[in-house]
């Protein structure tokens, strides 16, 4: 009996001394309690939004202000013509836009109804109808508090749109996130085991001092990953459009390139994850802990950002797997090009160059 005291004290003593151990048991559980908690909602807060006012009386100003100043809208552009409507929406910051008829109060004075006509961007299918509705019920309070005391009520009527998905199908958003949450997973986990594995063996060192260059070693590690993970794509490209017929309207050479930048980020990512992980076990840990939450939470793939508290829009910013998504649904959804994406690009390439300095200063590799 006293032996086994003794092996399960010595056993408590492995764990509590094991710092990876106890994050696992006490930091992971929390860790997902908080981002479940937080992330997973569907409301919407602070979503931005922009007016074309063609009347501008006291009364369009009195509702843009009632919207404006709920918890739900910000209004963050005032739009001159209609041509800016397309324009705003292909930025992909702004979710609606309020287009108020011209002589607006004059109407419902005189003829007891007024139009407002709510134009959605519904690539997100879910967030557009919500944004919809909220607004919806903004202007029905409204009317019935200026029908309070008139015998013959005036009617706002909001006359909705969606665009680039105006039948709202799902699929339209879970097909560019399904693509990330595949490439991110295939590509870095993938990676990050199999460089950790020659690790583990003990031939990664061998490899490392043999006549093949070390940049070499680890460039044949990642290249097979990078061929899958291109298949991979054009795969889940060719299914979307064939199967689910999404429609591709922007530029198949810039979709392709995004796709292969983005490989290559989740790659270098992936070498970086293993220069921290000794055993498969603990990349596979780290890989999911990492990667998978944080791409299916934070990436705006199923839940808003914008709904989240400020600490975790601020970490979304670091997940790679956001810009992809964004760039993806501005791509095949919207049409633009270069020109509307090339913030969103510039953020992945960084990022790249970032994971790989610090895989390079890691492996202390020598890139001539």
């Amino acid at each position: 009996m006293k032996r086994f005291i003794g092996f399960i004290r010595k056993e408590f003593y492995h764990i509590f001394r094991d710092t990876r151990s106890l994050f696992i048991l006490f930091g992971m559980p929390i860790a997902q309690v908080m981002l479940f908690g937080f992330a997973i909602t569907n409301e919407i807060n602070n979503v931005d939004i922009a007016v074309f006012d063609k009347s501008k009386d006291a009364t369009t100003q009195e509702i843009i202000n009632k919207i404006a100043s709920s918890k739900y809208f910000s209004n963050k552009q005032f739009i001159t013509n209609e041509a800016e409507i397309e324009s705003v929406f292909k930025k992909g910051k702004i979710k609606a836009v309020l287009v108020f008829e011209k002589d607006f109060s004059q109407k419902l004075i005189k003829e007891s109804v007024a139009d407002v006509q709510i134009i959605t961007d519904a690539t997100d299918p879910n967030t557009a109808n919500t944004v919809n509705n909220y607004i919806s019920s903004i202007l029905q309070k409204y009317g019935q508090e200026i029908n309070k005391d008139i015998k013959t009520p005036y009617k706002i009527i909001p006359e909705s749109r969606m665009v680039y998905n105006p039948e709202l199908k799902s699929v339209f958003m879970f097909v560019p996130g399904v693509m990330t949450v595949i490439l991110m997973l295939v590509s870095a986990m993938m990676t990050s085991i199999s460089i950790t594995r020659e690790k583990e063996m003990g031939t990664m060192e061998i490899l490392l001092v043999s006549p093949i260059k070390p940049f070499q070693v680890i460039i044949g590690k990642v290249f097979p990953y990078i061929f899958l993970s291109i298949i991979n794509a054009v795969v889940i490209i060719l299914l979307s459009i064939f199967i689910f017929k999404m429609p591709i309207e922007g530029s198949l050479f810039l979709l392709g390139f995004e796709s292969i930048l983005f490989i290559i980020n989740a790659l270098s990512l992936g070498i970086l994850i293993s220069t921290m992980s000794s055993t498969q076990q603990t990349a596979m840990m780290i890989s999911l802990m990492g990667l998978m939450l944080p791409v299916i939470l934070l990436s705006g793939f199923i839940f808003p950002i914008a709904s989240m508290p400020m600490p975790l829009q601020i970490i979304s910013h670091i997940i790679p797997a956001k810009w992809f998504i964004i760039i993806l649904k501005a791509i095949m959804l919207k049409g633009v090009g270069l020109s509307y994406i090339w913030k969103e690009t510039l953020i992945i390439l960084g990022m790249t160059i970032f994971y790989i300095i610090l895989s390079v200063k890691k492996y202390k590799i020598r890139l001539e």
